[in-house]
């Protein structure tokens, strides 16, 4: 599956079906679904207006995206993250379309008393910072999850 998912723009569950199918792997919906979710794959839109499946350390994405120009330097793809910035007791934190939820995720669950919690869209993440954290302190936070060095 994750080689047909990095060699194929896949933009379905059917069109991956099909792909298994044709390599002898008769699969149910249900299983497909649950297998993307334990690979944790993303969805994400193309320049055809239409969708695909990434693998989260896939570069084919990123590859795509360099050679169109539109990639800031200091982007990390390993984690998604693109940047932060700070407006108060708020961080703004930008992502690769589609990790913005995963990383969101990862922020609460390691239940940072600097962090109060966070909320999603599909490459930003609102983080509301406890009036007592320093920025500082929450960039250390970040870097934990991912690298907020700018290169």
């Amino acid at each position: 599956m994750i080689d047909i998912i990095n060699k194929h723009c896949i933009g379905s569950q059917e069109e991956l079906s099909a792909h298994l199918r044709k390599r002898g792997f008769d699969v149910t919906q249900a299983t497909l679904s649950r297998d993307l979710k334990m690979l944790k794959t993303t969805k994400v839109p193309t320049d055809r207006g239409t969708y695909m499946y990434v693998m989260p350390h896939s570069n084919s994405l990123k590859d795509k995206i360099i050679a169109n120009g539109k990639m800031p330097q200091h982007a990390n793809f390993q984690s998604g993250f693109i940047s932060v910035e700070f407006s108060g007791n708020m961080a703004v934190i930008k992502t690769r379309n589609g990790y913005a939820s995963g990383i969101a995720y990862d922020i609460d669950m390691r239940k940072y008393p600097e962090i109060l919690g966070t909320i999603p869209g599909s490459d930003t993440i609102f983080a509301v910072i406890a009036e007592h954290a320093s920025h500082n302190r929450v960039l250390e936070i970040f870097g934990e999850i991912f690298d907020t060095k700018k290169k």
